[in-house]
């Protein structure tokens, strides 16, 4: 039997959210409906998610002298991550110690908050299909790699990075150098170590959303998301739709590896699988032990939205994956360097049928970040697509 206590008072559950981001933020909101005293911790002041949160903390989450002390002044009852550049290893002290439960394990937060351990863990100890890939340390092994084998076209990415940041395309000598200052200027925490990847001729990619949730008999179960396709530019997800259709054989495999990968970090939660598919054949690529930037779309998609199945499980909580109807969603971009910018045309986005969107809050914009989201449902998954796109083109981010 699970309790939850009420907020502001002796008997509160009280959750941390480790980056307060437009997806920390739909978390938080998920938690307070169900009565969670939140409390919101990012970089920067006024973060998305520290606008709605019982309390907001501004602190640098990857200086482990800063994580500890917060932990243990706030003493919540579970800490989530929500990002990658944070000080794993302090998560994993404390949580060895007794002193606070990491969502979905701080093995787990530690493994994926780097793609080196993931990869490792994916191909070399679950045996799952990856692309050929190799991790470097300077440009003249990052060159050795692709001479050695890898060959071109190959992306290189940085080992540790978010939403894209840092990721190339190389398709001969002359991208290697362009590509190695990309992954330098875009990595969350500036160590030089890429890990360049060969490129793999896919039909299409997905995310798997996948929910490790208790069941009645108290045992964890494995739930599955209709699968979401998108369209990525420069590693970055510019818009995303529910269900993409796949053989039942891709399907199958999607789900097996999804499983393979989420048994293994364990904990309670929702994991985003990212998969490339061509025909029947699957191959692992990256996984994150949090709502994935391409669910967005279950906010209009699914009975529970991805942030409501994350906050379900983590408390201990039946959770419902099912879809509702399709839809889809496209990035709203900020367009301008400007902080507390006005967004023009909201009216008339919403006038596509359909539509709805989440401005996120952000109080600086830049040309390419991601400033909102237009979501659409409709009956099929290309309508949902076009009224998407076309609500977002319909807001105007500008300087105020």
């Amino acid at each position: 039997m699970t309790t939850l206590g009420t907020p502001l008072s002796p008997s509160a559950t009280r959750v941390m959210l480790l980056g307060s981001g437009e997806l920390g933020k739909e978390v938080l909101i998920a938690l307070q409906r169900l009565g969670v005293e939140t409390i919101a911790v990012d970089r920067y002041e006024n973060a998305p998610g520290q606008q709605v949160a019982h309390h907001a903390r501004t602190i640098t989450m990857s200086d482990p002298a800063q994580l500890k002390a917060l932990i243990e002044a706030e003493r919540p009852h579970l800490v989530v991550p929500e990002i990658e550049a944070i000080a794993t290893p302090m998560l994993q002290e404390l949580e060895a110690a007794g002193v606070v439960k990491v969502i979905p394990t701080a093995r787990a937060a530690r493994l994926t908050m780097d793609r080196e351990g993931i990869r490792v863990l994916a191909a070399e100890t679950l045996g799952l299909p990856t692309s050929p890939y190799r991790f470097c340390d300077s440009l003249a092994e990052l060159q050795a790699a692709i001479d050695g084998g890898i060959g071109y076209p190959c992306i290189v990415k940085p080992v540790m990075s978010s939403s894209g940041k840092g990721q190339s395309k190389i398709d001969g000598p002359a991208d290697v150098q362009k590509a190695w200052d990309c992954a330098m200027a875009g990595g969350r925490v500036s160590h030089g170590r890429v890990i360049v990847e060969g490129f793999i001729d896919f039909d299409y990619e997905i995310t798997q959303l996948t929910v490790r949730a208790l069941g009645a008999d108290g045992q964890v179960q494995t739930h599955f998301c209709d699968p979401i396709g998108h369209v990525q530019v420069s590693g970055d997800y510019v818009e995303s739709w529910q269900p993409h259709p796949m053989t039942p054989a891709a399907l199958q495999k999607s789900r097996d590896i999804a499983k393979a990968v989420t048994d293994n970090l364990g904990g309670q939660g929702l994991f985003g699988v990212e998969l490339f598919v061509k025909g029947d054949q699957v191959w692992f690529s990256e996984v994150s032990p949090r709502p994935h930037d391409t669910g967005l779309v279950t906010l209009c998609t699914q009975h529970q939205s991805e942030f409501e199945l994350h906050a379900r499980a983590i408390l201990g909580l039946p959770v419902d994956a099912s879809l509702r109807n399709p839809g889809a969603s496209a990035v709203i971009y900020g367009g301008v360097e400007a902080q507390g910018i006005a967004f023009d045309g909201v009216d008339e986005a919403l006038r596509v049928p359909g539509t709805d969107l989440r401005l996120f809050g952000k109080p600086e914009s830049f040309l390419k970040r991601r400033m909102g989201v237009a979501l659409a449902r409709a009956t099929d998954t290309d309508t949902a697509r076009a009224n998407a796109k076309l609500a977002a083109s319909r807001v105007r981010p500008r300087r105020a």
